[in-house]
């Protein structure tokens, strides 16, 4: 996948509602991996040790691996509380992510239609508070400059588009780019006419970068 829409990094935080007494309480948080997802799963748990369910859901895209998705209804009736959670982070197309919504039940039930409106209410309402970004496959480059060209070359690049990495500056400064294939052509033309052919791109591979929605 070229471009995932995900939780931006470092967003951690928790919406509850009460529907006839119950309350439902969703932690959300941006998890990289099906590991970090777990780790964020415990931690709502102890968080809530006399909490009736801690029901969750995950969807990962970890570079190099499979997506992989998750959920459970922690003792919640089957398919009541960690599907719909699960398919609201779907219906959102959002990746990079895992919901927990702890129960406290209040002594009313709410039977199997209400359980999934509750569930799936507690994580649409949480998310609608959270900030999104994109991870976009760029190319990454990098090119070593005169330090009295650099400044100039940074901002050119900067304005086509170009995320700036990394710029290691010393006897000679060291540039790290992304770009996209079409950005990266027109800088590699930019780049040659701006040096007299003096600087050329080194490419390093693609890597997911995180952009601001």
């Amino acid at each position: 996948m070229s471009s995932l829409r995900v939780l931006a990094s470092g967003t951690s935080l928790s919406h509850e509602i009460e529907i006839k007494r119950s309350r439902f309480i969703a932690s959300i948080a941006r998890t990289d991996t099906p590991e970090e997802a777990r780790e964020f799963i415990n931690s709502v748990k102890d968080a809530h040790p006399q909490a009736r369910h801690n029901c969750s859901a995950w969807m990962i895209a970890e570079e190099g691996h499979s997506p992989s998705q998750h959920s459970s209804d922690d003792g919640e009736p089957s398919g009541t509380a960690g599907t719909p959670m699960l398919d609201v982070l779907k219906r959102n197309e959002l990746w990079n992510v895992t919901v927990v919504v702890t129960r406290y039940f209040g002594g009313i039930l709410l039977g199997a239609g209400g359980l999934v409106r509750a569930y799936s209410s507690a994580t649409s309402e949480a998310l609608a508070q959270a900030s999104f970004a994109r991870l976009e496959a760029l190319t990454v480059v990098e090119t070593e400059l005169a330090p009295v060209d650099a400044g100039r070359i940074e901002g050119e690049l900067r304005r086509l588009g170009g995320h700036v990495l990394d710029a290691q500056w010393g006897s000679s400064v060291l540039l790290t780019v992304a770009m996209t294939p079409e950005q990266l052509e027109i800088a590699e033309n930019l780049l040659a006419t701006l040096s007299s052919g003096q600087y050329v791109f080194r490419p390093l591979g693609q890597r997911y970068i995180e952009i601001a929605e």
